[in-house]
């Protein structure tokens, strides 16, 4: 046992000089590699800075994955110039080490700063400004923005113009529009990613290349297909979208004993043939513990116009709802993010630059889409599942709209016209361990395990900006691109393919690689056996 002891000791003290090594050439390099920069020891983090434990923690939004059983990046990097990039790019791949790139951290599988070999974490933090141009109705933003900052700036400028992404104002701008992005604007306008027009990327050999440079494909590629599989965004051009200058938003909560289940069940089959003004999703909800626990599901909607022209048309469309005057609340739209951001009415525009997310907690999601209405029998199985959850949640969102008039080829998010709404499944819990772990994750396998036949099928897919590891992981460097199918088709359907096309012309060393990055395309060898 002694000799057992000696060895581990050793062995750690071992790696503990190489990696202080590696460190040291790392740093060296990135200070002397580009003539221009001046700023390696002010922007580069170890694990002896004072800081390193801040910044690494600063973003991450699943504290599941902060405990001190999982790896650490060598270093932490937070450039203020994209020369600072190039340079960790270039010090990286001579260096044998992987880079993680992070902008809001909300990568729900953590991806964006964890790896299971030696890495580094690129932290988008200080490159986040935006230039709005109402002239031409579009903006540059740069990819560690988030979704809240761009929402605030839109509304110092302007009253009638927003931008279709999603409802956490904590989101990062990266990671949103690389894997699509939709909010409470997908049935007018579609995604955030449809309305990207031009972006700046540094590419494996430390380019930076804009629309024009990069080519069509790998244009086509970073819009939705995961941006990290192909370089690092710096910046994205985005076209903005017209709003009226009132909107609407109303939250009608019903019980069981209110018919929550009978309005759940109807509203599959109309949700997505509202006019496209109108968008109600729905969350159900766990409430309450021990004897005085049940299941509320909150219609919450966001309508396009004014309180007199919604009562009307929720009068013909969803008479069940019995939607009042007095249920409504007219806002601007930057209003309304506040407001579906979970803050109470009346909250200052200011809560969108706050970035600290509400209701923190550890968690695990996975998602799916729904082509055919789920039959009632089905709903109360549902129904029963939450209850055995404390901190369960489901939200349905409606497709429909715009969303049907996009071709699923346009852009790789591929769940267009046929999808009638998008289920996220999540478990919230507070108790740190193994067993509590395996037990929220066991229930939420369960759950999804239940599901399977009232969803989408071949495949059953899913959504890229829900990670979910349990659909399949890469073997990273030595990435299959039959085995990596299994999660791709799900996310991509048959732009998968064309994906790992797009890889094997950009990357085909899989240098920007993660346990579920797209792969290059297969040798001949292996397409044999496809």
């Amino acid at each position: 046992m002694r000799h057992i002891v000696l060895v581990s000791l050793l062995l750690l003290l071992v790696s503990r000089e190489t990696s202080s090594s590696i460190q040291e050439d790392f740093m060296h390099c990135m200070s002397t590699q580009f003539g221009e920069y001046t700023r390696s020891f002010e922007i580069i983090f170890n694990q002896d800075s004072s800081l390193y434990s801040y910044i690494l923690q600063s973003s991450v939004q699943n504290p599941r994955y902060l405990n001190a059983t999982i790896p650490k990046p060598l270093l932490i990097i937070t450039p203020f110039h994209e020369s600072e990039i190039q340079a960790a790019v270039f010090c990286s791949k001579n260096h044998d080490l992987q880079i993680r790139v992070r902008s809001g951290g909300h990568d729900y599988e953590g991806l964006s700063y964890l790896c299971q070999t030696p890495f580094i974490i690129i932290d988008l933090i200080n490159m986040r400004s935006i230039e709005i141009n109402l002239e031409d109705e579009t903006a540059w933003v740069q990819s560690g923005a988030n979704l809240g900052e761009l929402y605030y700036a839109l509304a110092m400028k302007s009253l009638v113009h927003g931008f279709p992404a999603g409802l956490c104002p904590t989101v990062g701008i990266g990671g949103h529009l690389s894997g699509g992005g939709f909010g409470t604007l997908l049935r007018k306008y579609g995604l955030a990613a449809d309305q990207v027009v031009d972006a700046y990327l540094i590419d494996v050999n430390g380019r930076i290349l804009d629309r024009r440079a990069m080519g069509e494909d790998l244009f086509w590629a970073i819009r939705g297909g995961g941006g990290s599989s192909f370089g690092i965004i710096l910046s994205w051009k985005i076209k903005l979208v017209r709003v009226p200058e009132t909107v609407t938003s109303f939250t009608v909560l019903k019980t069981l004993e209110q018919g929550a289940l009978e309005l759940v069940h109807r509203w599959q089959y109309i949700a997505p043939k509202f006019h496209e003004d109108l968008f109600i999703r729905i969350l159900i909800v766990h409430v309450g513990n021990g004897d005085q626990k049940t299941i509320h599901a909150n219609f919450n909607s966001l309508f396009l116009g004014k309180i007199d022209r919604l009562i009307p048309l929720m009068n013909q469309s969803f008479p069940e709802l019995g939607l009042r005057a007095e249920d409504c609340t007219e806002m601007s739209w930057v209003e309304s993010t506040v407001y579906f951001a979970g803050f109470s009415k009346g909250s200052p525009l200011e809560m969108l630059l706050d970035k600290k997310q509400l209701f923190k907690s550890m968690f695990k999601a996975k998602s799916d889409f729904v082509t055919e209405p789920i039959p009632f029998h089905a709903l109360e199985g549902i129904w029963g599942r939450l209850l055995e959850e404390e901190m369960a949640i489901m939200i349905m969102d409606p497709f429909g709209g715009k969303m049907n008039e996009i071709l699923e080829s346009d852009v790789p998010f591929p769940h267009r016209n046929g999808v009638l709404y998008n289920i996220q499944y999540m478990v919230k819990w507070e108790a740190n361990g193994v067993m509590a772990l395996n037990r929220h994750i066991h229930w939420i396998r369960s759950l999804y395990k239940y599901m399977a036949p009232y969803v989408s099928r071949s495949p059953r897919a899913a959504y890229i900006n829900y990670r979910d590891l349990d659909l399949g992981t890469n073997k990273l460097q030595n990435a299959s691109y039959s085995e990596a199918a299994a999660w791709g088709i799900k996310y991509f359907k048959s732009n998968f393919k064309r994906l790992a096309l797009v890889k094997s012309k950009v990357d085909p060393g899989n240098f920007f690689r993660n346990e579920q990055s797209i792969p290059p395309f297969p040798t001949p060898g292996e397409i044999k056996h496809l």
